[in-house]
């Protein structure tokens, strides 16, 4: 969980980066106003938190999705396995040294 979560913000930040400002903000302004009894302090942070966060889903919906590529078939050896480009192997059989 350690290693994932700040992988997760720096991606999120990167790719929309005065949304998730707002979304920051708006949990700050809602935990200060939550800790200090100022209930307009939390109800802005979670109005601003709350309304980033639906423009955000709202524009991951509007994302057309990316055509599909076709899978690219890669063959390791060629077509036609008796090619002649390709040399013969032999085995010659040596004889052991005498002693």
């Amino acid at each position: 969980m350690n290693v994932i979560f700040p992988r997760f913000l720096k991606s999120s930040y990167r790719k929309e980066p005065l949304i998730s400002l707002l979304i920051t903000m708006g949990i700050v302004d809602a935990l200060i106003g939550g800790l200090d009894d100022s209930w307009s302090l939390f109800t802005f942070g979670l109005v601003t938190a709350g309304i980033s966060l639906g423009v955000k889903l709202w524009r991951i919906q509007q994302r057309r999705p990316l055509p599909e590529e076709e899978p690219v078939v890669q063959h390791y050896l060629p077509s036609r396995s008796s090619s002649p480009t390709l040399p013969m192997l032999t085995v010659t059989k040596k004889k052991p040294p005498h002693q």
